[in-house]
């Protein structure tokens, strides 16, 4: 019983974290059909940026409850900088090209921003835990949960009941859905689509930057982390189904959950686990568990 609680926790943890990526991934693919492999520096910069505003935040002795605001702050300030460039700067050039080249565009993008990381950062590994520490810890039973965690969860939860929200009952939302099902059609009914684009690449930018940020406390900022993440936010989002916000929820759930029982219970398949659920769910449904209907045209 005790293990199945464990596990139940930590794949919960892991989740979240896998969301809060995830959802601005899912977003980007939803509305612009771009698979954006420069999330994954997205995530880095988020990282980066809240280590750097922790450890500033922290050397002059200022209220804890601050810390986790200015981290969350120059965190999804990056991503709002560094997305809104990238988008108007690169991107709208390559809209209505082969999606092997959009994807080459993003990935030569990514490889980019992780040499402005060590322009900037240099290569030395950070280690911003004072929030971690700062939230403490709670006693269930016979299992220690860390108080960040529990807030991770939290945050998560906040994220998927707010893009739902917004998705379904404001106009914003619906014009979005528009869009995502076609944005020819939309475009017909005067929907300025390019706008549309510019925000949801900004947004899903910013998103990534937060779970770089909600992350950096449990992690070495290191070189290389958002070489991992994006990989595994693909995984979550071929699960879930590409552009679907429930799909990457719980895309996100299966995978937290199956790693966390590999974790416990056989630790040498971790990573095979992961794949293997991802690839027994395409074998079935190879647009994902929660793929929208797919427009056809005549």
């Amino acid at each position: 019983m005790l293990t199945a609680v464990a596990i139940l926790l930590d794949g919960l943890v892991y989740a979240a974290y896998l969301f809060i990526v995830a959802i601005g991934l899912t977003l980007i693919f939803g509305v612009m059909k771009i698979l954006n492999v420069t999330h994954g520096a997205f995530y880095a910069f988020g990282a980066y940026g809240a280590a750097t505003a922790v450890g500033l935040y922290f050397e002059r002795g200022w209220p804890l409850a601050g810390g986790y605001l200015s981290m969350v702050l120059a965190a999804m300030l990056l991503g709002l900088v560094i997305g809104l460039i990238l988008e108007r700067g690169i991107l709208r050039l390559v809209y209505g090209k082969d999606e092997v080249i959009v994807v080459l565009v993003t990935y030569a993008v990514f490889l980019i921003l992780e040499d402005v990381i060590i322009l900037i950062w240099g290569v030395q590994s950070y280690s911003p835990y004072q929030p971690m520490i700062a939230a403490g810890s709670l006693d269930v039973g016979r299992l220690i949960i860390s108080g960040y965690d529990v807030g991770l969860i939290a945050l998560a939860a906040a994220l998927a009941a707010l893009a739902t929200w917004a998705l379904r009952y404001t106009r914003q939302g619906r014009l979005l859905r528009v869009v995502i099902f076609d944005r020819e059609t939309a475009a017909a009914f005067g929907v300025n689509v390019a706008f549309v684009y510019t925000v949801t690449f900004v947004l899903g930018a910013m998103l990534g930057a937060l779970g770089g940020a909600a992350m950096a406390p449990k992690i070495s900022v290191t070189l290389g982390i958002g070489v991992e993440v994006i990989v595994l936010a693909f995984a979550v989002v071929a699960i879930g189904g590409m552009g679907s916000i429930e799909g990457a929820l719980v895309g996100a759930l299966i995978v937290g959950i199956s790693r966390a029982a590999a974790v416990h219970l056989a630790p040498q398949v971790e990573l095979f686990v992961i794949y293997a659920v991802m690839a027994l769910v395409l074998v079935f449904r190879p647009y994902g568990l929660f793929a929208g209907a797919q427009p056809r045209k005549i």
